[in-house]
């Protein structure tokens, strides 16, 4: 009988090495053997005879090599090819019926109802009750997920680990339900207090994100400073923008009227240029006009820098612009923004004048600089029309 075993053992070795995907991190010649480990010890605790001990053992062997064909309907595929292994080693028919009913018993959805079958199937799950358990499972739990079956989460597997070992599983051989399934039910508290615990974590942090939602709700100070904070950072790009362009038209301006003082002004005493002189001051007046616009638009409002305390009282002044505060004493400034601070209407209501003053005086600056723009365009043009007509009329 050893030799036949032997065999069937190198068989399968040789099988899983050559043909068994490398996806099969679960059902592999390890779990065989696992299988055939827990065959014997089943085996040794039965009363069962020769030939149906050679029966279980070259099933145990058999039972996972029709993996190498498919996943699904994997029994039926390891029947064919036990049957061909031991018709070829001239294996008695017997015990290839009795191999091929243990094989099927194997099935995940079948109840095995004679005494070998019982002991397949026992041993085919004995690891539910072995301390390695856990770390098999998971095994089993990326091996669906390579062969693109079902991608289970951990919460997931957990609770179908949890279904397996209360309503799917039971052993059913005497020495499996005496020896084996107090360390499997050891498993399954195991497994109920990692759900209880991943519970607790995951209320936790629903709890936590409830919080933080509520808290984001009810205090909306971060978006209210957030809107101040944007619209401020808004109106300084703006006015920085407004400044840009009018020192654009301020330098451009300038360089004109340096080129006409310097070159076509003292040109103009010849008696052969006087037709000039028209052209030539219409373009100064229009520069000079753009300069002046440009420096009004750049130029600041002085203010008084004092307030008193009944406007402070009255929230009338705007501590939060400088122009109101910068000839006024510390401790009088200090106090004036320890009574704005406690009042945390009064801070909003200052922050909105403050937009709302930049705001005018954004107005101001675009409106001067458009005017700018528009005197410098029409001047542009009315020169080189008028240089035009003088030469045209000479």
């Amino acid at each position: 009988m050893s030799d036949i075993i032997t065999k069937a053992d190198n068989f399968v070795l040789d099988l899983f090495k050559e043909k068994l995907p490398n996806s099969y991190i679960y059902h592999n010649y390890n779990h065989t053997q696992r299988v055939v480990k827990s065959t014997k010890e089943l085996i040794e605790n039965s009363e069962i005879n020769v030939k149906e001990e050679q029966a279980l053992l070259l099933a145990a062997w058999l039972h996972d090599s029709g993996y190498t064909k498919k996943f699904v309907g994997h029994e039926e595929e390891s029947v064919k090819i036990a049957n061909e292994f031991l018709k070829e080693n001239n294996v008695d028919e017997d015990i290839i019926k009795m191999v091929e009913e243990c094989i099927l018993a194997t099935k995940f959805d079948s109840t095995p109802t004679t005494k070998l079958g019982m002991i397949i199937k026992d041993a085919d799950s004995s690891h539910l009750a072995k301390d390695y358990f856990l770390e098999t499972s998971e095994f089993l739990r990326q091996e669906l997920q390579l062969l693109n079956i079902k991608n289970y989460t951990a919460v997931e597997w957990l609770d179908e680990n949890i279904q397996m070992l209360t309503e799917k599983h039971r052993y059913h051989t005497t020495y499996a339900v005496k020896n084996w399934k107090p360390n499997k039910d050891k498993n399954l508290s195991e497994l109920l207090e990692r759900k209880n615990k991943t519970r607790q974590k995951l209320k936790k942090e629903e709890t936590k994100a409830e919080l933080k939602a509520s808290a984001k709700n009810n205090n909306p100070e971060k978006s209210i400073q957030t809107l101040f904070r944007v619209t401020l950072r808004n109106h300084i790009k703006l006015s920085d923008i407004a400044d840009t362009k009018a020192n654009i038209l301020l330098s451009v301006n300038a360089i004109i009227i340096s080129l006409a003082l310097a070159n076509l002004i003292p040109q103009l005493n010849a008696a052969t240029n006087k037709h000039l002189l028209i052209p030539t001051m219409i373009l100064i007046v229009f520069s000079v006009a753009s300069i002046i616009l440009s420096i009004m638009s750049t130029r600041p409002n002085v203010t008084s820098g004092e307030f008193t305390k009944e406007q402070v009282e009255k929230r009338q002044v705007n501590l939060l612009f400088f122009g109101n505060f910068h000839k006024m004493p510390f401790e009088q400034f200090k106090w004036g923004m320890n009574e704005l601070i406690k009042d945390k209407d009064y801070v909003y209501e200052s922050m909105m004048l403050d937009l709302h003053l930049l705001g005018i005086v954004l107005q101001r600056k675009y409106m001067l600089l458009r005017l700018t723009y528009n005197v410098f365009m029409i001047g542009i043009l009315v020169s080189v029309f008028s240089y035009v007509v003088a030469f045209y009329l000479i």
